[in-house]
């Protein structure tokens, strides 16, 4: 499994826009071939922040994903959104306990 978070924050006028966004895409996102979770957090002090996490097969599924028309487009419309630049990290996942 390949996990991958993506932190974005937003200006604030501009979150309801991306929320929308989120909305109208994340079923094609989470169907996307290889997704097999994804989630969408949002900070409870500064209501900007945003995370995703996603799971993902092997990392050749995340950059066929990364490379798609699908994120090409929601993300050309997500970056213009930003009030600071997005930070990603991909991780192991190491204990998971439920």
């Amino acid at each position: 499994m390949f996990v991958r978070i993506v932190k974005m924050t937003f200006k604030k006028e501009k979150v309801t826009q991306f929320e929308q966004l989120f909305n109208e895409n994340k079923h094609k996102i989470r169907g996307f071939e290889g997704c097999t979770f994804l989630e969408l957090y949002q900070d409870k002090k500064d209501t900007r922040i945003f995370f995703t996490y996603s799971y993902w097969e092997n990392e050749s599924s995340l950059e066929e994903y990364r490379h798609s028309q699908l994120f090409k487009g929601v993300w050309s419309q997500t970056k213009v959104l930003f009030d600071e630049k997005p930070e990603a990290w991909s991780v192991d996942k190491v204990v998971s306990l439920d």
